[in-house]
């Protein structure tokens, strides 16, 4: 019998009370509400329009046009059931089975064999049911078997349309799947799924039931190829609980297809899609350069404590009794706030306990970075920025190599609260708490708390409307409070109560009073009058003394204060000069230069506070006063004492700038390109009228421009002295020029450059500069206070590869563009070169010369080398000097990083997943260096 082909089939039918458990579930559910609905179909009167059929040879129904069967008081039945007349059911005794419609359709037919009682969906055949989807080349359904069948086509190329079951963000591929829609039991050929960043690839697969499936010859791996996977771990026999668990048999690692040595018993995959909890497997090996013997290091415990906070301990064990300590956390809430905490410590030994050679050393870093969400609350943010501990951290730390913050001499942190309160005026609160700490002295100076607060700028005699004009109008004052309670201490007292023996408290307030108005239309003149008062609890008395002694402050405790207050005006122009090139007929390359001057003429004066100071007296053997020194009970005063000494000065500051109008170089461009020639030069001096003698102030000259199209800075400053010395180098009040010298005596100077270039500076392209690594690499120095151009080598911290890894960046576009890498290189390369110049007391010495350098080269689009140094011009030497060796290989990572000399020679071997899943599949070989621990 011949039937006319369908342009096309579509079909709907509306499910009730269908609930789903996992992928394949939902994929093999889909196929029995499907037998059920046709089953069902059969047995509903036909349309008019009926298509014959012969009932002697096989009874082929094949749909002729789009259908439509809608089933929204029908109930599931079993595939064999007897059509049941509605009316005798009790509605009541039903249980919900279908809630939603399913739609199914096919390019080519939906055909029905009644006499083999199946059906075929052929071409291009889907099924849609909620938010599942499944596709597949043919499906067939035999409702005599109670089996579902979905497949592939076989065509002159081979196969295509392989089955594919989709759900959310769920994708599973198999070649061919057949369900038993009795016993809900499926076997599925040739699957593929992908588990929490996992994918398991079967051969053949058992469906237990709703959580439970058996796979033989399964392949696990996280590579992005499935069709010719880097590695993948082959698994005889495994039991897979979707999103939660793979458990194997005998497991054995295969690259590229050839089996390794690599092989275990069994094994134990958690795949979970959430956060949690589990053992850290630690790394092993021994120290030989430090003879701590063996060593387990990184090994814990991780917490998944909820969905905003977790936390993992660490710990390091040595053979010879060192160990360490670890705690890391991070803690976000959506649009609050976020942030992470890290507390380590090590106690070290070096060599074993009795030999005259036995060191120890306890050591220990706290950081902490927090950043509140701009939208959490506009009047008020609080962040924190941590990094303090021992001063020998990052020396003497055996688990962890971080150059940047090894060659810092500085730690740094700051935890501060901000609080607007608005209104006419406004008042800002702000709460800080500060510790700095010099890693060379020991030194550590801490402010517990530091409040600030202030009023904004109130301008009591401006018009309520309008444009504020002249001197009245634009008188306004503000008033300032700063508060501290510091602390200066030194890394062997922190934390101990002796720390705050020499801890001083006190407060400032300000109030500026400022006006600022225009004479003769082009200049501007401000006036100023600062108000101070300070408060103080603590003073200082001294008594007379006899003569060669010397005299000790006794303290005093007790509330106190004095007040201060100066005057200060300026005046300031703005000059313009052009020097045009054009002329009649010619196009020069430069059309013009402009010169920008501004100068500014300043008078300040400052009344001498005589009232707060007093005498002590120095006595000789007979009791006769010969001196008498004069001193302030302020002299310790956390802001300062009050000056004794009338000032009146006057000031002046000259600042320049250069820029020239060129020719364009794209010829289609009418306007001229305009460039820097000098971004500035500034020249800045003094006069004292008050004072005897030296009434000249040094003068400043600093400078700065960027050339080669702003990949080149220059920075330049000097100081200028216009006074000699005497035979003692000591500074007298005479003109160089009258001691036979030059006007000026130069006694320092400094000259800074830096300059980045690498494979596009010479092609004439504009650099694709990648922004968001730079706000890694920034926030990383923020709290590591360290620098981020890697002229001080790339970090590595040993400590960290389980807990975070940085993403592969993607070559997709560079690969595309470079198909055979035959013709371009890329490399880059940072320079900086700094020199300083001492000549205050006839030095005539330069205390710094040293040039700095940074590169990398990527010899393919995987092969990457670096290095960063410097030389020091002055020691004749190199500076601190790291290669590193980079390869990419797909779902591995490999890297080689070296010191070759100076006091903190190393090396480093790395070889591992990059997979978070498989991050302890890895291998690492390092050499520490040499450390000898105080005790």
């Amino acid at each position: 019998m011949a039937f006319q082909k369908p342009s096309h089939t579509f079909t709907k039918i509306h499910l009730k009370g269908l609930r789903t458990n996992s992928l394949h579930i939902l994929f093999a559910l889909s196929f029995t509400v499907f037998i059920n609905t046709l089953s069902f179909a059969q047995e509903l009167p036909k349309p008019n329009n009926k298509i014959p059929v012969d009932k002697k040879k096989d009874s082929t129904v094949v749909a002729k046009d789009s259908t439509t069967v809608r089933l929204d008081s029908l109930l599931s039945r079993p595939i064999n059931s007897k059509v049941v007349d509605s009316t005798k059911e009790d509605s009541l005794k039903k249980d919900a089975f279908l809630k939603d419609i399913v739609t199914y359709k096919a390019s080519d037919y939906v055909a029905i064999n009644q006499r083999k009682q199946q059906i075929r969906l052929y071409n291009e055949a889907q099924v849609l049911y909620e938010d599942m989807e499944i596709t597949s080349g043919v499906i067939v359904i035999d409702y005599s078997k109670n089996l579902v069948y979905a497949g592939r086509i076989k065509d002159s190329t081979g196969y295509s349309q392989k089955p594919v079951f989709k759900q959310g963000s769920n994708v599973i591929e198999p070649d061919s799947i057949i369900f038993n829609t009795d016993s809900r039991k499926a076997v599925i050929f040739n699957s593929v799924t992908e588990q929490s960043g996992g994918t398991v690839i079967a051969e053949r697969t058992k469906r237990e039931n709703d959580s439970v499936y058996f796979i033989s010859k399964g392949k696990f791996t996280t590579s992005e190829n499935l069709e010719d996977p880097e590695y993948y771990i082959l698994m005889n026999r495994a039991k897979i609980v979707p999103n939660k668990k793979i458990v194997t048999g005998m497991s054995q690692m295969y690259i590229y297809d050839v089996p390794t040595p690599i092989a275990i018993p069994f094994a134990f995959f958690p795949m979970s899609k959430k956060q949690t909890s589990g053992i850290i497997f630690p790394s092993f090996g021994e120290d030989t350069g430090n003879d701590r013997g063996y060593f387990l290091q990184n090994g814990g415990y991780y917490f998944a404590i909820s969905d905003y906070v977790d936390l993992a301990v660490l710990g390091d064990y040595y053979t010879n009794g060192s160990y360490g300590l670890r705690l890391e956390s991070s803690y976000a809430l959506r649009y609050k706030f976020r942030g992470n905490f890290s507390f380590r410590y090590e106690n070290l030994l070096n060599s074993e306990r009795g030999f005259p050679d036995f060191r120890q050393s306890t050591i220990y870093n706290i950081r902490w970075s927090h950043n509140q969400d701009s939208k959490a609350n506009p009047s008020s943010r609080f962040s924190a920025s941590v990094n303090l501990g021992s001063s020998q951290y990052f020396q003497q730390s055996i688990n962890q190599i971080n150059q940047s913050s090894f060659l810092n001499n500085t730690l740094a942190s700051s935890v501060s609260y901000s609080k607007t309160f608005q209104g006419e005026p406004s008042v800002n609160l702000n709460l800080t708490a500060t510790h700095s700490q010099n890693t060379n002295t020991e030194a550590i100076n801490i402010t517990l708390p530091t409040l600030q607060a202030s009023m904004s700028r109130v301008f009591p005699f401006a018009p309520k409307s309008g444009v504020k004009k002249g001197a009245i109008h634009n008188i306004n004052f503000q008033v300032n409070t700063r508060g501290e309670y510091r602390i200066n201490t030194t890394d062997s007292l922190f934390g101990k109560s002796e720390m705050f023996d020499d801890a001083v408290a006190g407060m400032r307030h300000s109030i500026p009073v400022t006006t600022n108005f225009k004479i003769f239309d082009h200049f501007s003149v401000s006036t100023n009058a600062n108000f101070e008062e300070t408060w103080t609890l603590k003073t200082t008395r001294r008594e007379d003394i006899f003569e060669g002694e010397t005299s000790t402050p006794i303290d005093i405790n007790g509330f106190d204060r004095f007040l201060t207050y100066n005057f200060s005006a300026s005046v300031g122009t703005t000059l313009y000069g052009m020097y045009d090139f054009q002329k009649e007929g010619k196009d020069p390359k430069i059309q013009a230069i402009r010169h920008v001057m501004r100068p500014s003429l300043s008078y300040s004066v400052t009344p001498a506070f005589d009232q707060y100071y007093e005498t002590y007296d120095v006595i000789d053997a007979d009791g006769t006063t010969v001196d008498q020194v004069e001193y302030t009970r302020f002299e310790n005063s956390l802001f300062g004492r009050p000056g004794n000494r009338y000032s009146s000065s006057l000031g002046l500051s000259i600042g320049n700038n250069l820029e020239a109008k060129v020719r364009p170089k794209d010829s289609t461009e009418t306007e001229p390109e305009k460039i820097f020639l000098l971004n500035n030069l500034n020249f800045s001096t003094a006069y004292d009228l008050a004072a005897d003698s030296l009434n000249f102030s040094p003068v400043r000259v600093t400078g700065g421009t960027q050339i080669l199209d702003k990949k080149m800075s220059i920075n330049f400053g000097m100081t200028l002295n216009p006074y000699a010395l005497d035979s003692n180098n000591n500074l007298i009040d005479k003109f160089n020029i009258n001691n036979g010298g030059s006007l000026f005596r130069l006694t320092s100077a400094n000259l800074n450059i830096s300059y980045r270039l690498d494979n596009n500076t010479f092609s004439g392209k504009k650099d694709d500069e990648d922004d968001e690594d730079d706000e890694d690499a920034n926030r990383r120095a923020a709290t590591s206070n360290s620098r981020t151009d890697g002229l001080f080598g790339e970090t590595q911290d040993f400590a960290d590869k389980r807990l975070s890894d940085r993403d592969r960046k993607q070559k997709d576009e560079d690969e595309k563009n470079n198909e055979f890498y035959n013709y371009k290189m890329p490399w880059s390369l940072r320079l900086s070169y700094a020199a300083n110049y001492t000549n205050t007391r006839r030095e005539n010495r330069v205390s710094s010369n040293s040039l700095m350098f940074s590169g990398d080269v990527e010899l393919s689009p995987r092969w990457s080398v670096g290095v960063s140094s410097g030389y020091d011009f002055l020691n004749q030497g190199f500076t601190y000097t790291q290669l590193r060796f980079e390869r990419d290989l797909l779902s591995w990572r490999m890297n080689f990083t070296w010191v070759p000399f100076s006091n903190q020679s190393s090396w480093n071997f790395f070889i591992g997943i990059r997979s978070n899943l498989l991050k302890d599949l890895k291998y690492d070989q390092r050499r520490q260096p040499d450390r000898q621990l105080g005790n």
